[in-house]
């Protein structure tokens, strides 16, 4: 994407600059996602350099978290202090790394799971073991999503006590971990149970594997589209301390 070339800019000109049609630029102030443009005499919509700058920052942004988050946050970008804004961008990078960190876990996690099926049950130690909210800790989930991935038959936890109190072996966390990311990726409960099922039997793995080695990549996508974006997040978040320019 070329920079402005002049100042006031028409639609069209923005258009042009951001690779936009006239009506997604029109739209998109609409949404919030680039701040009204002034208004000339005769109605016409006069833009600066930042409203090009901020529909870069947009696209980047909608690839790496989705168009609604990136609709928000702009939002914020352009209300919030400098600090505040720069934790939020902040934010989106940390939680790219988590789920990059997730999806290699889930990966270690596979060949557990291969591991697991081929041991004779009682090999597995208890300290090797993790009840049900250390493990939803772990994985930052509820324990009801635990709960219920276990009444869909996605991970199947030790019962130790006369309490029936849950307890999870390698083999049940990292068949968690799995479908933590797969539950990341789209895949529907469904999906997650048949590619599950799949894992567990011999040589059964390669779709998990698949789809794991697609979500890696998928992310890293997200990521360079966000690094992309960086000199245009910089220039919203800094435009929003310098005063508003007033209308003609």
């Amino acid at each position: 994407m070329g920079g402005p070339r002049r100042v006031p800019l028409r639609t069209i000109d923005v258009a042009r600059e951001s690779g936009y049609s006239v009506q997604q630029v029109r739209d998109l102030e609409r949404l919030g996602v680039i701040p009204p443009a002034a208004r000339s005499a005769n109605g016409y919509r006069s833009y600066t350099p930042v409203h090009v700058r901020a529909l870069g920052a947009y696209r980047g942004l909608a690839e790496a978290v989705g168009p609604v988050a990136a609709r928000k946050l702009l939002l914020r970008l352009r209300t919030e202090t400098l600090t505040e804004a720069a934790s939020a961008i902040s934010a989106v990078h940390v939680r790219l790394a988590r789920e990059r960190e997730e999806t290699l876990r889930a990966q270690e996690a596979l060949a557990v799971i291969e591991a697991e099926t081929h041991r004779p049950y009682g090999t597995g130690q208890e300290a090797d073991t993790m009840t049900i909210t250390e493990l939803a800790g772990a994985l930052g989930v509820r324990s009801s999503a635990l709960r219920f991935w276990e009444q869909e038959g996605l991970v199947a936890p030790e019962r130790v006590t006369s309490l029936r109190a849950r307890r999870y072996g390698p083999s049940a966390v990292g068949a968690a971990r799995v479908v933590v990311a797969l539950r990341g990726a789209g895949y529907g409960i469904p999906e997650v149970r048949e590619i599950m099922r799949s894992s567990r039997r011999h040589d059964g793995s390669g779709e998990a594997r698949r789809i794991l080695r697609q979500r890696l990549d998928r992310i890293a996508a997200r990521t360079v589209a966000l690094l992309r974006a960086g000199a245009d997040l910089a220039a919203v978040v800094t435009s929003a301390e310098e005063p508003a320019p007033q209308g003609r």
